[in-house]
């Protein structure tokens, strides 16, 4: 069995921005931990490519739907490579592959009578490219702005019987503790089960008003919705009905997965209730349901308060010109280190130097510095043999089963901000030992050399050990600091072999280079 990590793919129709590259980056910390913990660790990503807004888009800029997504495609694609995102599988819903399956899946569901044909006239949110129900109005009456325009359609279509699934769904999430994490959002959920009484789910667009999108098998003059379309991917890249000699993964090891990882604006109704219902409809068991891992927003601050990043507003923050200005390591770090997951926060890039700076650059990379310089100029660049023990050198390595069972129990339940804390504490408690005993001015007299060895040999020590507990986060600095140690098989150091002693007393280290230099605001004039 495989640890199954996905995140929700992105639409095309757009380009990413810092909510894509938190949850992205979230999901590679998961996947590079999991991976350290020694598990068969997959994670999915990609893009949704189909859609009513992608065809309008491709038309308003006179180029065919393919060429258009295949352009869009690649602002993510380098969005991820800049941010240091690597994933198992990739997902691209125009893939043949995928297709195959979701028209295996339709024509399954049709023939089990599970879809059906209908005529129906009702309100229509371009928006969302769904149909509204009179559940959809506010206290007002009227369809509120998450909507955007709404018009009146009359049409007929096909429909999947998702009411058949409510009453079980209903029952499943109540009874089931992991379906959605953090566990706050069930009641988002079980309200949401309730708006979805006696409504069955349109599945289909007619090809006169949407030709971008999979065909409905057994009728040829409709093309899939774009939700249902999507949600497949997580189980068509995953190799469900996978043709034979295909190279995509064997299903059964995959599924169930262990995160879907999505933002909290896309948990109802699509993947709380659409898609555990179509899982459903399709054969799969309670235990087969997949785990919700829903993320908050990264907002802006605005006054005293806070607001949505929109398009409309013109406040969405580019996290590629992010990476230029303050580096791959810095934007890692803290978009995984100030948000609590499932949990709002507000970009702030004045906290983001901060935190790189005081975190980073003054603690973690000042420590590196003062070990391997002074390991080179006292000890001759080699960790040296010792007698010497204080109770702080004790104190500094006991201290570390505590603080690895805190990182892994954290990091266990995605909670990444926690599991970086202990680290932190760890890291400055060795900077501590050095301002307590200051090996620089007891290296004066060779008497102290005993001291001398102990106390850099133990922070030397820190900074391997912080170099394979920080890599999941910041995997290109650790590498860094590990060759800085001469040390580089500390990246196939599994947590569980995490022990004192990972750098053998008579090794011989290099010479810094900063790993982490200072990042300076420009003043306004």
């Amino acid at each position: 069995m495989s640890y199954y990590i996905t995140t929700a793919i992105d639409y095309t129709n757009g380009s990413p921005h810092i909510g894509h590259a938190y949850e992205k980056v979230l999901a590679d910390v998961l996947n590079r931990y999991h991976k350290q913990k020694g598990e068969d660790s997959y994670l999915l990503t990609g893009v949704d490519q189909y859609g009513q807004k992608v065809q309008q888009t491709a038309e308003k800029e006179g180029v065919n739907p393919n060429t258009y997504v295949k352009r869009t495609t690649k602002n993510f694609t380098n969005a991820w490579e800049k941010l240091g995102v690597e994933y198992d599988g990739w997902a691209e819903t125009t893939n043949p592959l995928h297709k195959d399956c979701v028209q295996q899946i339709l024509q399954t569901l049709f023939d089990s009578g599970q879809i059906y044909k209908k005529q129906y006239k009702g309100f229509y949110s371009i928006r969302q490219e769904q149909f509204l129900t009179e559940k959809e109005r506010n206290e007002d009456g009227e369809f509120g702005p998450e909507w955007g325009q709404v018009e009146e359609r009359d049409e007929e279509n096909y429909y999947f019987k998702l009411s058949d699934h409510v009453e079980w769904l209903r029952g499943f999430v109540e009874s089931n503790e992991s379906f959605v994490i953090p566990s706050f959002r069930k009641a988002d959920v079980l309200n949401a089960i309730e708006r979805a009484e006696d409504t069955d789910l349109c599945i289909s667009r007619p090809k006169e008003r949407l030709r971008w999108g999979i065909e409905l098998p057994f009728d040829p003059e409709f093309v899939t919705y774009v939700w249902f379309d999507a949600l497949i991917n997580y189980i068509s890249f995953a190799g469900y009905n996978k043709a034979e000699g295909s190279d995509l993964p064997n299903f059964e090891e995959l599924w169930p997965a262990n995160l879907h990882i999505i933002g909290k604006d896309i948990l109802v109704p699509s993947h709380s209730i659409y898609w555990p219902c179509m899982l459903k409809a399709m054969g799969f068991s309670d235990e087969q349901m997949p785990t919700l891992l829903v993320h908050g927003w990264w907002n802006i601050k605005s006054g005293d308060g806070s607001e949505k990043m929109s398009k409309s507003l013109g406040n969405v923050i580019d996290p590629v010109e992010l990476v230029e200005q303050f580096g791959q390591d810095a934007m890692r770090y803290y978009l995984v280190r100030d948000i609590h997951t499932g949990r709002d926060s507000d970009y702030d890039h004045e906290r983001l130097v901060m935190l790189f700076n005081t975190e980073l650059a003054n603690n973690l990379g000042n420590l590196c510095n003062r070990a391997l310089n002074m390991t080179k100029r006292y000890c001759g660049g080699v960790t040296q043999e010792f007698e010497y023990d204080h109770e702080s050198l004790k104190a500094l390595r006991d201290s570390l089963p505590g603080t690895v069972e805190s990182y892994i129990q954290h990091m266990d339940k995605h909670n990444v901000s926690f599991a970086l804390d202990g680290v932190i504490k760890f890291i400055s408690s060795a900077n501590a030992l050095i301002d307590l005993h200051e090996p620089f001015k007891l290296a004066k007299d060779p008497a102290n050399q005993d001291q001398v060895n102990a106390i850099l040999a133990h922070i030397v020590e820190v900074v391997a050990i912080a170099s394979v507990l920080l890599k999941p986060v910041i995997p290109g600095a650790c590498e860094r600091i590990q060759t800085q140690l001469k040390a580089e098989k500390l990246s196939e150091t599994a947590l569980d072999q995490l022990h004192w002693g990972l750098i053998p007393l008579g090794h011989e280290v290099a010479k810094p280079k900063p790993v982490f230099p200072r990042i300076q605001l420009e003043k306004p004039e």
